[in-house]
């Protein structure tokens, strides 16, 4: 996914502004509720108007939300840890590094970012977005109106929901947090044998689809496959967040029958 350059596929028409309103910004961490104030910089971090965490790994000053040019805008003022920043029910993705900035121009976005061995979420909302997500995409997002370019069997489903359950449950979670193959066949209870086997089914049914990046090439299989068919799987709606509970039913039958086909 990239940045605001995606947005345009995922919003209506934006709305008209009045560059002498300031729409007000609300932010939510921890189940608490914060007012972003409009006069001046509002700084998220170990340190500053929201302290996140006395957690050594965090900046003290990580991020900052200023209202300017009539928007709202996230910048990224540490210099070494970077964040996701998710719009749109996660039809809009944004990765912001250090030194970067970007306009929040959604309802809603969620800030997923890691430091150290921990991983904090925090959210942003406003009722006066300059883009509204359109009726279509809300539909896509929702799994309502799926088309699958392929059958997928049950099992193979389940071995993608495993692979993508930490996305499918929560926005703005990185490929860098994706389960490794031991931890997505524990989390289904199969041998690894059969894990592979059936992912490899998978990938090869893609592959002859015409997707790409599932495959080194002839015969080889690509070292990032994994990520990859997540990225797919989650992108085109072959798995949404409605088949999560696939993953405690394949559980709880194999406990009994790993090998099972």
């Amino acid at each position: 996914m990239t940045d605001l350059n995606r947005a345009t596929k995922a919003v209506e028409n934006p709305a008209p502004t009045d560059s002498n309103h300031i729409a007000p910004l609300r932010l939510e961490f921890a189940g608490e509720w914060h007012d972003v104030p409009t006069g001046r910089p509002y700084v998220i971090g170990r340190e500053g108007d929201l302290e996140i965490d006395e957690n050594p790994y965090l900046h003290r000053h990580f991020l900052e939300l200023r209202h300017r040019e009539g928007l709202w805008w996230l910048a990224n003022i540490g210099v070494r840890l970077a964040a996701t920043i998710s719009s749109a029910g996660g039809a809009v993705q944004s990765w912001l590094s250090p030194g970067a900035r970007m306009p929040l121009v959604f309802e809603r976005n969620v800030i997923v970012f890691t430091a150290g061995p921990v991983t904090y979420e925090l959210s942003l909302h406003t009722e006066e977005a300059p883009y509204e997500v359109s009726h279509q995409v809300e539909m896509s997002m929702s799994g309502e109106t799926t088309v699958m370019p392929a059958r997928f069997t049950p099992m193979q489903k389940q071995l993608m929901v495993a692979l993508a359950e930490p996305m499918l449950r929560r926005e703005g979670v990185s490929m860098n947090e994706l389960p490794s193959s031991t931890d997505a066949a524990k989390r289904l209870g199969w041998t690894m044998s059969k894990f592979n086997r059936k992912l490899d089914n998978v990938c090869d049914k893609l592959d002859r689809m015409g997707v790409q990046g599932l495959r080194g090439g002839p015969g080889k299989l690509a070292t990032n496959r994994r990520a990859r068919l997540v990225e797919y799987a989650v992108t085109s709606q072959v798995i949404t967040r409605a088949d999560l509970p696939l993953l405690d039913d394949e559980t709880l039958r194999n406990q009994t029958d790993p090998e099972g086909d």
